[in-house]
């Protein structure tokens, strides 16, 4: 074919935006437009392979077919050109807007579908994907067009509209035997996602780590719910229920959402960008490890709200004025209170949990860039380099600058 080339390049797209393509022949049975999962919704209750073949057999060159039927599935589908035994190309189905949980009950009602076939009826409309009519795909389709047949004015549009006829009504019908192993199967699935969430959860609330592989193991394909064809949109949606559970499950284990929400927010960013299945099965093993370790940090389950929120304002800004005065007026407490219930409940002077934390970002400072030393003292709140030294050497055995000499494996 002389359009070889386009055509390869069309279906590429189309693909890449989820729609569904097909060639047939003239005469050929209509199985391969339809699918299987027609059959599965549908069933014999309407004779959807007679009206599409009759479709087909009236089709003409040098027009392209719109179809909405009764459905309100929507294909698109002409006779290309040059083509041996009359290759018809179709395309769909697809949605021409967003439909509710309503509109599909409709249409079930409207079709005769068994109320029991609600859930499937429910779950294939949500994995059709919807194309309205200002999508870059029509403006392809288009050129396309224009490109195997010579410009604008060589080819038709043609709108059909088309109600199927139903041949029984089976909404009383009462569920067989095979729709009750159905609805097990669909039970035991549920049971087996709400098990290993309840797990998930329950590790990240108590920042257990060491409970990865096991928590792990749980998971495969079956726990995923799908809701839609795409595997990546499936999975992306479920890192997506994951992180508000692991966020939730994080807070539950004493840890302030202001410690919480940068890591989700990063989380939410990252699965949108990440372009695999394989990626996002590694992105949501992170998402267990990286929460766990947030409970293990931040964890103030066992501290009183006053603690709390001293806890919080000094690691909020480590290079604020910290004393135990300002920590006090910032709660409208005495200073001898907090410095009391403070000691009794983390083992420390407020002094001492000010300093720790201070040596502990000089470190990351230290060893993560080139900043001089003075500097490392004013983001750590210490103006003094001299007394920033002392206060280190206290809690390390060694100098800033020593440290950082060890660490690059240099003598001072």
């Amino acid at each position: 074919m002389f359009y070889e080339n386009e055509l390869r390049f069309f279906c590429d797209v189309l693909k890449k935006c989820r729609v569904p393509v097909c060639f047939m022949g003239k005469n050929d049975s209509p199985d391969k437009l339809l699918g299987q999962q027609v059959y599965d919704v549908f069933g014999t209750s309407v004779d959807i392979e007679a009206h599409f073949k009759d479709m087909l057999s009236t089709i003409e060159p040098f027009k392209v077919y719109k179809l909405d039927n009764s459905f309100k599935l929507n294909y698109i589908y002409f006779l290309l050109p040059d083509a041996v035994d009359e290759t018809i190309m179709s395309i769909g189905p697809y949605l021409s807007s967003s439909i509710g949980r309503r509109q599909i009950l409709e249409i079930g009602e409207k079709l005769g579908i068994a109320p029991n076939k609600s859930i499937i009826l429910e779950d294939y409309y949500l994995s059709i994907p919807v194309i309205n009519e200002t999508s870059h795909l029509f403006v392809m389709l288009d050129a396309f067009c224009e490109q195997i047949w010579g410009g604008s004015s060589a080819f038709e549009v043609v709108e059909v509209n088309r109600e199927l006829q139903v041949d029984e009504t089976p909404i009383n019908k009462s569920v067989g035997n095979s729709e009750a192993e159905d609805i097990f199967v669909k039970m035991s699935i549920m049971e087996k996602r709400y098990d290993f969430e309840n797990e998930f959860i329950r590790a990240i609330s108590q920042g257990q780590l060491q409970k990865f592989n096991m928590i792990l193991a749980g998971f495969d394909s079956t726990v995923i719910e799908r809701r839609l064809s795409d595997p990546l949109r499936n999975i992306k949606n479920y890192a997506i229920i994951l992180n508000t559970l692991s966020r939730k499950a994080a807070e539950s284990g004493g840890v302030h959402p202001i410690y919480i929400d940068s890591l989700s927010s990063s989380f939410a960013s990252k699965i949108e960008q990440t372009g695999t299945v394989a990626e996002i099965q590694e992105l949501m093993q992170d998402m267990f490890r990286s929460y766990c370790r947030l409970v293990r940090k931040h964890s103030m389950r066992n501290y009183s709200s006053t603690v709390q929120k001293a806890i919080i304002y000094i690691e909020s800004d480590l290079s604020a004025n910290l004393t135990l005065s300002v920590l006090a007026d910032a709660q409208n407490v005495s200073a001898g209170y907090l410095s009391t219930v403070f000691k009794k409940e983390t083992g420390m002077t407020v002094t001492e949990f000010i300093n720790s934390k201070r040596v502990k970002h000089a470190i990351h400072l230290l060893t993560t860039t080139k900043l001089q030393i003075q500097t490392v003292a004013l983001h750590c709140g210490i103006m003094d380099v001299q007394y920033f030294s002392k206060v280190f050497k206290k809690y390390t055995g060694k100098t800033p600058r020593e440290y950082r000499a060890s660490i690059k494996g240099e003598k001072v």
